[in-house]
């Protein structure tokens, strides 16, 4: 199949070495140039513009870091993916946590421009992707979603169609505050115990076998010993996505406690130098106030 990826981070990249890995003829861009260059020695085609994906491809994924992005690349005027001549009766597959209230808008676009949209968010890390076990949660028009969900497949193991409109991105906002909360209560439980006297390996090892050994912990483990914590998903962008869970929770009315303070606690964390760190560098936030590290 012919598609193009939109947005080349860590996650984008992942996902567009799958494609290509796959067999599949990719077209790739990112805002800044250079992210590309390992793709196109794998065989991808750089494109110079964005709106120039819909010229080569069938099918376009965006992965892109907020909701203002999305807007730009789907929304812009006479250029904007949704409502571009060029993609009548193309797929626009957008794998961004963002907001479903600029989603919705790409959907009102992309409904006027004959374009048929996705809202397809994933849970897991660029390991997890390389690894092929991402988790892809797809909302929309079921048709649309039988139609790609090969190509879906060729990027993650555990896909999804969990239901109409936005679905996807309300569970995706669900799923993000408990990786949050549960990264919060991890450096916790380190901090507590090392605080006493605990070495950290002999803890982690007990936690990795207890009942508490999701596979978010047990991913963590590993960096948690090293005390690495070159970002596979920053603080910084662990707030973002804790500030639209609790946007789509004022919404629906609904009261989020523990996600308001996790907020706060990843705000401190960005605020003391730590925001592009991994997002276990709540931890690290736990140790400063405790004088036990001058990292």
């Amino acid at each position: 199949m012919d598609v193009s990826v939109l947005g080349l981070g860590q996650m984008g990249s992942a996902i567009a070495e799958r494609l290509v890995g796959a067999g599949h003829k990719v077209s790739v861009w990112n805002r800044s140039k250079g992210k590309a260059d390992d793709l196109v020695a794998r065989g991808a085609f750089e494109l110079d513009a964005s709106f120039e994906a819909w010229a080569r491809s069938d099918v376009c994924i965006t992965m892109v870091a907020d909701s203002h992005a999305l807007a730009d690349v789907a929304l812009a005027p006479h250029s904007g993916l949704a409502h571009a001549t060029a993609g009548r009766g193309k797929t626009l597959i957008d794998m961004s946590t963002v907001s479903a209230e600029v989603s919705g808008h790409v959907a009102a676009a992309a409904s006027a421009g004959g374009v048929r949209y996705l809202r397809a968010p994933v849970s897991g890390n660029p390991g997890v992707v390389r690894a092929g076990n991402l988790t892809i949660l797809a909302s929309g028009d079921e048709a649309v979603f039988t139609s790609v969900e090969s190509l879906l497949r060729d990027i993650g193991a555990h896909v999804f169609h969990v239901g109409e409109g936005d679905a996807a991105r309300i569970i995706k906002l669900a799923l993000n505050l408990m990786v949050a909360g549960t990264a919060e209560l991890l450096a916790e439980c380190v901090a507590l115990a090392e605080a006493h006297g605990v070495r950290r390996d002999k803890l982690l090892e007990v936690v990795g076998a207890s009942a508490l050994a999701s596979p978010l912990v047990k991913y963590k483990i590993g960096p948690l010993l090293a005390d690495d914590y070159t970002p596979t998903f920053s603080s910084r962008l662990m707030r973002k996505d804790v500030d639209l869970a609790l946007e789509a929770a004022a919404a629906g009315g609904v009261p989020l406690p523990v996600t308001g303070v996790v907020q706060q606690l990843l705000q401190a964390c960005i605020s003391t130098g730590l925001g592009e760190l991994d997002f276990m560098a709540l931890l690290l936030r736990l140790q400063r106030e405790a004088g036990q590290t001058s990292d």
